[in-house]
């Protein structure tokens, strides 16, 4: 079953990422994708785009063409104590906040101060979503890490390019993540992080290991428009009147 919404993409804005937010729109038209999120790497990522990027994300329209848009970040995890690398240190204007490891921000340490940092940035209450944390380069205590999402209300991302391009040897990880998440209450997200625009809603691998895992599709939030922005609100975010179209069905 396609699921319509995908939270986690990469524009030009980024220069390892090779398309526009015109095509992903258009790929997303094509495939049947109703929202998606714009998330390009926070600032201190070596090749990311300038902060005036996402203060500017505002000339956005909400939908063109059918297709919801939404505002985001993937942000960078600067330290221990998980600190996020937002624009002007400061979520305003953003509708998604997505928070993850990158090797190039925080280098790789031990699965205790890893384990600490997910902690503090999810008890710091500014990311929606942690991104790819079957990252084997990042090892973590899963069982406190799933806990404290369950705790303090963090979707936990299932990465499906994780499977395919990037971070090898994440799918046994991913694979204990989804089942600590089905076990303890967890929510789960699936991310194309997508590079391309033709990866846009590419789910598949990312689907057929939450299914082999017995996780339960009601926590999972790619299901519908509505249950994603509902996760949205139930975190604090303003309800978007412009996507209130987009909760029918």
């Amino acid at each position: 079953m396609p699921f319509p919404v995908d939270p986690h993409t990469h524009t030009i804005a980024c220069s390892h990422a090779y398309s526009t937010l015109g095509e992903y729109i258009a790929e997303a038209k094509r495939r049947g994708i109703r929202l998606f999120a714009n998330t390009d790497h926070g600032p201190r990522m070596p090749d990311a785009p300038h902060p005036w990027h996402f203060i500017n994300l505002r000339v956005i329209p909400r939908i063109v063409d059918g297709v919801g848009i939404l505002r985001g970040i993937e942000a960078n995890i600067r330290d221990i104590e998980g600190t996020l690398d937002l624009p002007g240190d400061s979520p305003d204007g953003l509708d998604l906040i997505l928070a993850a490891f990158h090797e190039p921000v925080f280098a790789p340490r031990s699965s205790e101060e890893h384990t600490r940092a997910l902690i503090n940035v999810m008890k710091r209450g500014q990311a929606d979503i942690i991104a790819h944390p079957g990252n084997p380069n990042f090892p973590i205590d899963i069982e406190a890490v799933v806990q404290t999402a369950v705790d303090c209300n963090v979707a936990i991302e299932i990465n499906n390019s994780s499977f395919s391009v990037s971070r090898k040897g994440s799918k046994p990880y991913c694979r204990l993540i989804a089942e600590a998440a089905r076990d303890l209450g967890a929510t789960l997200v699936m991310g194309s992080d997508a590079h391309f625009a033709p990866s846009l809603g590419d789910f598949s691998e990312a689907s057929e290991l939450i299914e082999e895992a017995g996780f339960p599709r009601e926590r999972l939030l790619n299901t519908s428009p509505r249950v994603f922005l509902d996760f949205l609100e139930r975190r604090g975010h303003a309800r978007i009147p412009e996507l209130m179209a987009l909760r029918q069905g």
